[in-house]
Order: structure tokens, then C-alpha cells, then sequence
């Protein structure tokens, strides 16, 4: 149902979506999705600092052999950490949820641990090597899209306004 707001200038009109034609979920999205970043990156620092102490010990039941783990530790941590909070029942990370965001599929289906992981792989892997001007594809993307939501069909919108 639309209303109409009259002004001295012009008319409005409200039906859940705003002048440019963008729902108010994706309002302030983008500097959430910046912010729960570094939220949810500290998170994995400090998982990785854990885990490093486990692989320490490992490490010496395993005569040096586990050390070997270090290399991939925290791109190990890091894809647990995604795969089990985006793509589990909240389908944010706590960064998102402490910023109520979450991430949707166009499909309107559930992401799954691998599609979450798959997310951030490509994220982590188009950002290192086309640095980080391709965040500037959001500021012109529709529905604030980065690179890996437009190629795995996703959006990230805000959790608190239904």
C-alpha cells in the first residue's frame, strides 16, 4: 500500500522503498559490512592465536611434524570460522549480527556451510590480488553488491528491519 507525502515541492511516495528505488534493508550496509569485517577479523586473530598454541603442542607430541599446520592455520580457522557462522542458523558471523546484517540468496534459500566458505574464499582471494579498489564495485553495484555476492547470487541486508 503506497502513501503520499505532500511537500511544498514535490510528492513522495512510500511503499517500502526509498528514492532510488533500494529497500531501507540496505541502508547503511555497506559500513556495517566494513565494520563487522574487522570485528569477525579480530575474532579470527585471536582463534588463530589459540590455535597456534594447540598446534604447538602437537607439534611436540608429533616430533615437529604438526608444525607443519602453521602454513595453513589461518586461512584453516578463518574458512571454520565462516563456513560455521554464516552458514549456520543466523546466517551472519557474530561481526555481522552485532552489526545486524546477515547474508540472503537471490533464491531465497538458506546458505549452507559451503556457499559461506566459498564466499569468503573468493572475497579473500579477489581482494589480495585485485586489491582493494574492488570494494569501490559496491558503490555502484546494485543492491550494494561486492564482487562475491554478484558471482554466488547473494546479498547482505539488514536483519533488524523486516
Amino acid at each position: 500500500m503506497k502513501q503520499t507525502d505532500h511537500t511544498a515541492d514535490n510528492t513522495i511516495e512510500h511503499d517500502g522503498m526509498d528514492r532510488y528505488g533500494a529497500s531501507p534493508r540496505l541502508e547503511g550496509v555497506r559500513t556495517r559490512r566494513v565494520m563487522a569485517f574487522i570485528v569477525d577479523y579480530l575474532i579470527v586473530a585471536v582463534l588463530t592465536m589459540i590455535a597456534m598454541v594447540a598446534v604447538f603442542f602437537i607439534g611436540i607430541l608429533t616430533f615437529g611434524l604438526g608444525w607443519l599446520l602453521y602454513f595453513v592455520l589461518a586461512p584453516l580457522v578463518a574458512m571454520a570460522y565462516v563456513g560455521s557462522t554464516m552458514g549456520g542458523p543466523a546466517q551472519a558471523t557474530p561481526g555481522m549480527q552485532f552489526f545486524s546484517i546477515r547474508i540472503e540468496r537471490d533464491d531465497s534459500q538458506p546458505v549452507d556451510f559451503f556457499l559461506a566458505v566459498l564466499h569468503g574464499v573468493i572475497f579473500w582471494v579477489a581482494h589480495i590480488t585485485l586489491t582493494p579498489l574492488l570494494l569501490a564495485v559496491a558503490l555502484m553495484s546494485e543492491r550494494k553488491r561486492l564482487v562475491q555476492d554478484i558471482l554466488l547470487g547473494t546479498s547482505v541486508m539488514r536483519s533488524d528491519i523486516g
